[in-house]
């Protein structure tokens, strides 16, 4: 006679368990996806199904045509918005990731108390505690053709008339960019940075590593998620601002998000609907190329 190990049923409560916490998990998800299916899915939908509406001078009717997408895809001028937008997010893009490395590689590498590296890092976040319109604004009177900047090179003599590519171009959209979405940039990287080890760099510097060496090949490469996320922050937010482009550009330039105030303004909601639905299907492929280069998910 053999001893055989008979399988011992599961008593009904063990059964019952697993499937008790999956309907415990469903509904402590539920208060927060009817917050998202609400406030973020509800609108994104109401947005697309208004694109394909028509509108006249006087009215806006329901409707299902291509009308507004076919406009937007046969104007030149789209697409030369568009490549105004990806000008603006490209370059501030390059500025605040130069900014943002150096500013969060000095406070997590160069700072070596903890309370410093606090106390410098709010004393970043003191201009982000205003407006983003007044801080904005703060330019004009600086950048002006009498305002600070202008005077200043007069007095020293370094040019002989006031600049007035200043304030009113391009060059003021870039610095107004630069200013408000930097911090966008340092963030995330001082975060990634200070969970560097930091024997990986005295590992470095033993086997004969110069700093540079070190920046390129040990830093740089443990910081790109950071670097990813501080991207997708500031490219997301500079292709959707448009008061920005408005007041520094004096009206004198256009981004996406331009076209967007222009058409709400003249009450085209379809037409800027349908502008809404192509910048955020934009977004969304800069995002998804982005996410192809480096996994965040170890960051979030």
């Amino acid at each position: 006679m053999t001893d055989q190990t008979l399988p011992i049923p599961a008593s009904e409560p063990a059964r019952r368990k697993p499937a008790s916490r999956h309907v415990i998990g469903w509904l402590q998800a539920a208060p927060l996806a009817l917050v998202l299916a609400v406030f973020l899915v509800a609108p994104i939908v109401m947005i697309v199904v208004v694109s394909f509406w028509g509108a006249t001078e006087f009215s806006i009717y329901p409707a299902f045509q291509f009308d507004n997408y076919a406009f937007l895809f046969g104007s030149d001028v789209t697409y030369r918005v568009f490549a105004n937008t990806f000008k603006y997010a490209l370059i501030t893009w390059i500025f605040t990731l130069l900014i943002g490395f150096t500013v969060a590689y000095f406070l997590a590498f160069h700072v070596r108390s903890l309370t410093w590296q606090i106390a410098l890092f709010l004393l970043c976040t003191i201009p982000f505690w205003t407006s983003n319109i007044i801080r904005m604004i703060s330019w004009i009177p600086f950048l002006g053709r009498e305002g600070l900047a202008n005077s200043t090179l007069l007095s020293w003599g370094v040019i002989d008339a006031p600049l007035e590519w200043l304030l009113f171009s391009d060059f003021s959209v870039i610095l107004a960019f630069v200013h408000l979405y930097t911090l966008f940039m340092v963030v995330p990287i001082f975060n990634t940075m200070m969970r560097i080890d930091k024997s990986l760099i005295e590992a470095a510097a033993d086997a004969g590593a110069t700093g540079w060496q070190t920046l390129w090949h040990v830093i740089i490469p443990l910081t790109k998620p950071g670097i990813m996320i501080g991207t997708i922050f500031v490219v997301t937010l500079v292709m959707g601002d448009f008061i920005t482009v408005r007041f520094m550009s004096g009206s004198q330039s256009a981004n996406v998000g331009r076209m967007i105030q222009n058409d709400v303004g003249l009450l085209q909601y379809p037409s800027a609907a349908a502008t809404a639905v192509i910048l955020l299907i934009t977004v969304l492929l800069v995002i998804g190329i982005l996410l192809r280069f480096v996994d965040i998910r170890k960051e979030l």
